[in-house]
């Protein structure tokens, strides 16, 4: 009798918040960086993509995948590229060993869910193709590495591939035209630095003006600056990043994370046409994380901003009653703040002109902290009957 078994993998996988930023591709086809970039791993309990993959010999029609319920297209050259990579090393193992299941011939069910707006500036895209390549990679009991699986990652979404690993990653640009040197490399583990905390500031769960993609080509294309950005400025970054990392020093990463925020956007600006990603709102949080940081008379935070106007802010566990007492007067009444001891003794630090702009534009907050890489889980979004599971 054929196989008529559903097989299930179930995974869940982090949001990356860059702190040296990817912008612009050295080869499209194979989502090739310009440049290096280095990113902090978040915490699963707060920012995760949920998915399930599943196969079975029953299963009729092209592989499906079911994102926050809705269907999505997996023709895509980008969803092609990695199912053709792990159908590949799947198919590999059955050669080698006749009696395997031939799960590569059979068609996937994916199912995916999101815990935070999708293509709202919180790195959905990460997330999302790092728990599919990670729950397929365990569906199919393949045995690559984290880093072998992020080459993989990394042809649906470039920052997919730093998710595919804890605490602090960096996804070097390579030389190769291949692309097999271009993947994550881990800089040093949450366990080394676990005392990091991330306030997200959400300033727009709306879906963004220019994609990532279509922006950072044009960046390429037209802006003066990318070159010497590219070039010259993010490898001494890099660099400086990394011992910062390694030496826990956290008034270094500040300032570069800080720094290389700036001239991530000023490159963009520099785009013909200009690309506006920040806007009045995060120009507000800017400027609050400076008088917070003048008024402890050293820095305890630290911004920084992807494609989008959402605000991350870097700060260490020690000092958290002095950021939240920055924010909380202003946004006590938002979404997200949980159980905080932080006690509120009057208003925070933050001029009259930042508290109203943050009091009208932020729609939520995220309190969250450096995390671990994805995580193997029983629970799955596909019943032993293949149908989707109600969430």
């Amino acid at each position: 009798m054929a196989d008529q078994k559903i097989y299930r993998a179930s995974t869940t996988a982090p949001v990356n918040i860059a702190v040296i930023k990817y912008w612009g591709k050295r080869d499209p086809s194979l989502n090739l960086p310009t440049n290096s970039s280095l990113s902090v791993t978040l915490s699963q309990s707060d920012l995760r993509t949920h998915t399930t993959a599943s196969c079975s010999s029953t299963f009729e029609g092209p592989d499906t995948l079911l994102l926050n319920n809705a269907p999505q297209s997996l023709s895509t050259a980008r969803s092609l590229a990695c199912l053709k990579s792990l159908r590949a090393l799947r198919s590999e193992l059955e050669d080698a060993e006749s009696s395997l299941p031939k799960l590569s011939t059979y068609s996937l069910r994916l199912v995916s869910v999101n815990n935070f707006p999708t293509a709202a500036g919180l790195a959905s895209s990460a997330a999302g193709f790092a728990a599919l390549v990670r729950a397929i990679a365990d569906l199919y009991e393949l045995q690559q590495s984290p880093t072998e699986l992020s080459l993989i990652a990394r042809q649906g979404s470039g920052s997919a591939c730093r998710s595919l690993l804890g605490g602090y990653v960096a996804w070097d640009h390579g030389i190769r035209d291949d692309g097999l040197d271009s993947h994550a490399r881990l800089v040093a583990p949450k366990s080394h630095w676990p005392d990091m905390r991330a306030l997200i500031l959400v300033v727009s769960a709306a879906k963004k003006g220019v994609s990532s993609t279509t922006g950072m080509q044009t960046t390429v294309q037209t802006s003066s600056l990318f070159q010497t950005r590219t070039k010259e400025v993010v490898p001494k970054e890099m660099a400086e990043m990394e011992k910062a990392i390694k030496s826990k020093d956290f008034a270094t990463f500040a300032k570069v994370t800080m720094r290389e925020s700036n001239s991530f956007h000023a490159t963009c600006l520099d785009t013909d046409p200009p690309i506006f990603y920040l806007n009045d709102v995060s120009r507000a949080a800017i400027k609050a994380v400076e008088e917070m940081n003048e008024k402890a008379g050293r820095t305890i935070a630290a911004y920084t901003f992807d494609a989008g106007p959402n605000a991350v802010i870097y700060y260490l566990e020690a000092d958290e009653d002095a950021v939240l007492k920055t924010f909380l007067p202003i946004l006590r009444q938002k979404e997200g703040w949980g159980k905080t001891d932080t006690k509120i003794d009057g208003p925070g630090p933050a001029s009259p002109q930042v508290v109203e702009v943050l009091e009208e534009g932020v729609s939520r907050v995220i309190l969250t902290s450096v995390g671990e890489g994805p995580i193997s889980v029983p629970e799955h979004l596909i019943d032993d009957e293949g149908k989707t599971v109600d969430t």
